[in-house]
């Protein structure tokens, strides 16, 4: 036997195994960081404002919302209520289809203009069954996303919405829910006897009783930067609207890095993701947009 030839086979042997334990090795590294990146991302605390799906939600609920389910969205803020149901379901019967799909209801959208002396009974009566409703389907914060024209043009009116606001997270909060907020662009634009809008409405709103849901692209529409207004009233804005032109983070006209770097500052305890123009059909832009905010590092969102 030639014992030189058979160290020689010997080493090559063990070379080759050698070779090929690293490269499973690496192989298996590669599927298990994969596989944690993505149990990682869907760590994120995200939700989506279902008016990203309106066209769908309104033709099939279950299927709509088995969609945002699948999608890793963590739960969902309706924007479908009336008359004591949310898109037509009894609330806990929409608060269990969600469940089922793994989403709770965080917040929902509802909201009347300003009463008169005349109609202040029927309005506060629509507001007990819609918070009543609400406290059935789970969820932790009502939504005022509008107010009459006459908040835009004059001083008087906007106190007596920020009044009414005040009356109804009162109410709100006697049932265990809380009242909020939700701008557009006029709020940071329009300025009354030199006053802007949502800095009037920041200093006549109590804390105790109204939060502030802000939109993120309606107040930089609006022409400001978000993060001034974190800045000036600290711990108010609970909730913020992810948004950008069309899917979250395809147009860059949002610094989003930024204004995350300044979330403790806002006090933000939730985001939703909400979608209003799209580059694709509505669920794949809904997508697009929590895989944008999965794979960003700098978006850590609260427990």
């Amino acid at each position: 036997m030639n014992l030189k030839l058979l160290n020689l086979n010997l080493i090559k042997m063990k070379k080759r195994s050698t070779v090929s334990i690293v490269l499973l090795m690496a192989v298996a590294g590669l599927i298990f960081s994969t596989f944690y990146s993505c149990k990682n991302t869907r760590q994120k605390n995200i939700g989506l404002q279902l008016y990203s799906i309106r066209d769908s939600i309104g033709k099939d609920v279950p299927a709509a919302i088995a969609k945002v389910g699948k999608m890793g969205y963590k739960f969902v803020e309706p924007a479908g209520y009336d008359d004591g149901k949310l898109y037509g379901m009894e609330p806990a019967a929409f608060k269990a289809l969600c469940q089922s799909n793994g989403l709770t209801i965080l917040s929902s959208h509802v909201g009347q203009e300003l009463p008169d002396s005349a109609n202040l009974g029927k309005n506060m009566a629509w507001w007990d069954v819609c918070i009543d409703a609400h406290v059935a389907a789970g969820a932790k914060f009502l939504i005022q996303p509008f107010m009459g024209a006459g908040a835009y043009r004059s001083l008087d009116t906007l106190k007596r919405y920020c009044d009414y606001f005040n009356t109804i997270g009162e109410k709100c909060k006697a049932k265990g829910i809380h009242f909020g907020y939700h701008n557009h662009d006029k709020e940071f634009s329009v300025k009354l006897e030199g006053q802007t809008i949502y800095d009037f409405m920041m200093a006549n709103t109590d804390p105790q009783k109204v939060i502030f849901e802000m939109d993120l692209y309606w107040a930089r529409i609006g022409g400001v930067n978000p993060v001034d207004y974190f800045n000036k009233y600290p711990g108010r804005i609970q909730l913020w609207h992810i948004k950008d032109k069309k899917e979250v983070g395809a147009d860059n006209f949002m610094d989003f890095a930024a204004i995350w770097a300044a979330a403790p500052k806002s006090g933000m305890q939730y985001g939703i993701v909400e979608v209003e123009e799209y580059n694709f059909d509505q669920f794949t832009s809904c997508q697009k947009s929590l895989d944008f905010l999965n794979n960003a590092p700098y978006v850590v969102m609260p427990k």
